[in-house]
């Protein structure tokens, strides 16, 4: 009885082996998938269409959204806010239409590694989607981007 136990439990996680090396590759192929945007910022997929986030010179924030050639489309609709920087102290941006893309009110805060909360949609009534990651605006050490946007497959 308890060599069949034994026997069970061992073609049990010998069947979970390809589910996890699948999503092993999943993840890995998700990392292999950084690109730069446009202006050398950082293009988020989580989107419909695709947008480029970028730090301008003056620390204020750019979305630009992209058309499937990867060029800068026009907004139609769509909507962006951010939240981001100390947790005590936040700031709110608040993005209107300059041109081809939506630019922030207000720069980011003092600092090369702030961490950002932006919400996007596309559509009045479509879902938001939720995009949180650090601002590191460090230089990369291997590539011409900053880490924020780097497509480097070093650490980050």
């Amino acid at each position: 009885m308890k060599a069949k136990l034994a026997l069970t439990a061992t073609l049990l996680a010998l069947a979970c082996v390809p589910a996890l090396r699948a999503d092993k590759e999943e993840k890995d192929h998700k990392h292999e998938h950084k690109e730069a945007g446009p202006n050398g910022g950082r293009v988020l997929h989580s989107v419909e269409p695709h947008c480029e986030f970028l730090v301008m010179a003056d620390r204020k924030l750019q979305i630009t959204f992209l058309g499937e050639d990867g060029k800068a489309i026009a907004p139609a609709g769509q909507t962006v806010s951010a939240v981001g920087g100390e947790r005590s102290k936040p700031t709110k941006f608040a993005f209107a239409k300059t041109g081809n893309a939506l630019v922030s009110d207000v720069p980011l805060p003092e600092g090369n590694k702030l961490p950002l909360v932006l919400t996007i949609k596309t559509a009045p009534d479509a879902k938001a989607v939720v995009e949180k990651f650090a601002v590191d605006l460090s230089n990369c050490p291997t590539c011409e981007y900053k880490e924020y946007a780097c497509t480097c497959d070093h650490e980050h």
